[in-house]
């Protein structure tokens, strides 16, 4: 078996190898990913180990303080009002929080992005009936039609999805509309439609894949917006009720201990803020990696030893 040349695994990286590289060139988005990474492992497993001992309640450990570390380690935090540890809470809550957040956006992406698509390379009639029903969802503030329609309906997490993923819908419209509008006159679409491609192949295969990573871009920043619009619907009580819960929902019912028990509202108000800004510095770092104009600026020099 011929050996491979000298440098061959360092010039031809594998795209996850090279992907890993990049975010390591970026030590804000490395740590950012790191963060994220540990959310997601808190809301796929944290439930299967943590439900029982976070729905505990233990009323002689009523708004025990942090840091006592004659305590079991759940209790590191502090515990709640009936006693339960916040550490356990907020692991589970992780669950609820970050499935309303990515269900709320990928339904707004892929029905944003549809439409958008629609109205960008087909007729007029079509693209302004489109755009007029993204100028009437817009025409309402979101927290405003997700507290009216949350107020009518049953606060659950589907309706919560529901209402949070159509106030999203237009951003996701319009950038994709606005983006094929510019593609669709390019040399490459000009020549697929010479050559007799369907639309759906010229849209799909042709404009998509360059549309996709301005989309992937924004829903990463949208990731964070949604999740604070989940916390502050759950703040006024119309988002998930007990016995579910949400970090937004922790924060709220540590309000009336504010000057006696800071901690019942901090720490998850802490997880909200890391959660958000960690997302907000992928998405810088994502706008970069994706731009093969700045990528450059990301990727590790290749001198000779």
């Amino acid at each position: 078996m011929d050996e491979l040349p000298k440098g061959f695994a360092t010039n031809n990286p594998r795209p996850f190898v090279q992907i890993a590289m990049m975010l390591w060139r970026d030590k804000l988005a490395f740590c950012a990913a790191i963060f994220i990474s540990l959310v997601l492992i808190c809301t796929v497993l944290g439930p299967i180990f943590m439900e029982d001992i976070a729905t505990k309640q233990n009323l002689r450990g009523r708004n025990a303080a942090p840091f006592d570390w004659s305590q079991n380690w759940v209790f590191w935090l502090g515990g709640d009002a009936l006693g339960r540890p916040l550490l356990a809470r907020i692991i589970v809550a992780s669950q609820n929080t970050i499935m309303v957040a990515s269900g709320a956006v990928a339904s707004s992406l892929i029905i944003g992005t549809t439409l958008g698509l629609i109205a960008g390379y087909t007729s007029k009639t079509a693209s302004l009936l489109i755009m007029r029903l993204a100028d009437i969802i817009m025409s309402f503030p979101s927290l405003l039609l997700a507290v009216i329609v949350l107020y009518m309906l049953d606060p659950a997490v589907g309706n919560l999805i529901i209402v949070l993923a159509i106030t999203r819908i237009p951003i996701y419209l319009r950038t994709s509309r606005a983006e094929v509008l510019e593609i669709r006159e390019r040399m490459f679409v000009q020549a697929a439609r010479v050559m007799g491609a369907s639309t759906n192949r010229i849209v799909f295969r042709h404009i998509l894949p360059v549309v996709a990573p301005t989309l992937i871009t924004i829903a990463t920043l949208d990731f964070a917006f949604v999740m604070l619009a989940e916390s502050s619907l759950s703040f006024l009580g119309i988002g998930i009720q007990p016995p579910e819960i949400t970090w937004g929902l922790m924060v709220s019912q540590g309000r009336p201990y504010l000057t006696t028990a800071w901690w019942l509202s901090f720490w998850p108000g802490l997880a909200i803020i890391l959660t958000t800004l960690s997302l907000n510095l992928l998405s810088n770092w994502m706008r970069t990696a994706l731009d093969p104009v700045q990528r450059w600026r990301l990727e590790i020099s290749r001198g000779k030893k």
